[in-house]
């Protein structure tokens, strides 16, 4: 049975600096996402295209969304296997193709979780779990380029 799920959120223009957009180098691209109840994040475009490189871009964004949902579904897969993870990293890296028009694309994403595992923990287990994590990711599942994986599991001690 399919369960739907809504997510609301406001994305607001915050770099009118005073003109409008009355020219391409006339504002910033400075804005806010917000949802209720839960702290704005300042966001901006990627420096190459004229944003503020001390704010979030939607590139950058779209990779961390990618990278805790992998890591979501894994922690819990692992909490229902009896595998006790004691800590959780990942170094994701996306690579986006820009066109000559100026549009673009990602062409892939690859996750590079390091897990840590408390000793007497199934390290086998660990390992494979990455790949059900992944079949299970909502977002990997809505994209259209590949999301790989370079897991690393290492046993505390």
């Amino acid at each position: 049975m399919e369960r739907l799920h809504r997510y609301r959120v406001r994305v607001r223009w915050t770099g009118n600096t005073g003109s409008g957009t009355s020219g391409y180098k006339d504002y910033a691209r400075s804005h806010a996402i917000e949802a209720p109840g839960k702290p704005a994040i300042a966001a901006s475009a990627d420096p190459h295209f004229r944003g503020d490189p001390a704010s979030w871009n939607p590139e950058e964004l779209l990779v961390a969304s990618l990278s805790a949902c992998h890591q979501l579904w894994y922690l819990h897969l692992c909490a229902v296997a009896g595998v006790v993870v004691t800590g959780y990293e990942d170094d994701a890296e996306g690579e986006m193709a820009e066109e000559g028009g100026g549009a673009g694309r990602f062409r892939r994403v690859v996750l590079k979780p390091r897990v840590r595992i408390a000793p007497g923990s199934d390290i086998a287990a660990a390992e494979s779990l990455h790949a059900n994590a992944h079949e299970m990711c909502f977002v990997a599942n809505s994209v259209n380029f590949p999301v790989e994986l370079s897991a690393e599991v290492m046993v505390d001690g």
